[in-house]
């Protein structure tokens, strides 16, 4: 009899039913967490979409805006009447609206003010492309030669 009950109490190989449940539930509490972990890394792709989308747009108006000639620019400026106010070469209607200010640059500071904007060469443009907001913006200086 003793090899019949030896037998009998031989584990069997596999899981029981309270083992997967078990394990199962484990799983999902571990999972929550993970896939909370996932928003912020998400949210920063799309924000960094955005901001990219952005940068290239006012970088594309730019080389628009720099593929003009000195004396367009200048007129543009001259038009205009000051630093703060957008050029004609703005486009407000474009999916991401952008505002051109162009200005002469006051290089060598003759007027002795320190400010960059008053007392501007006939040769150098100051020129920034922004969004509407003023949130982001791109700016340089360009010569006449």
């Amino acid at each position: 009899m003793s090899r019949k009950r030896i037998q009998r109490t031989r584990c069997e190989a596999g899981l029981s039913y309270i083992e997967v449940l078990v394990a199962t539930l484990l799983i999902a509490i571990a999972l929550v967490p993970m896939m909370e972990a996932l928003g912020p890394g998400l949210q920063g792709a799309r924000i960094h979409r955005d901001q990219a989308g952005v940068h290239y747009a006012l970088a594309g108006k730019l080389e628009d805006v720099l593929a003009q000639s000195f004396d367009d620019l200048d007129a543009a400026a001259t038009a205009a009447g000051d630093y703060k106010i957008a050029t004609t070469y703005s486009d407000l209607a474009a999916s991401i609206p952008q505002e051109v200010f162009i200005w002469r640059y006051d290089v060598d500071d003759a007027d002795s003010d320190g400010d960059v904007f008053t007392g501007g060469e006939d040769d150098i443009l100051w020129i920034r492309v922004a969004t509407t907001d003023a949130s982001t913006d791109l700016q340089t200086l360009l010569s006449r030669y």
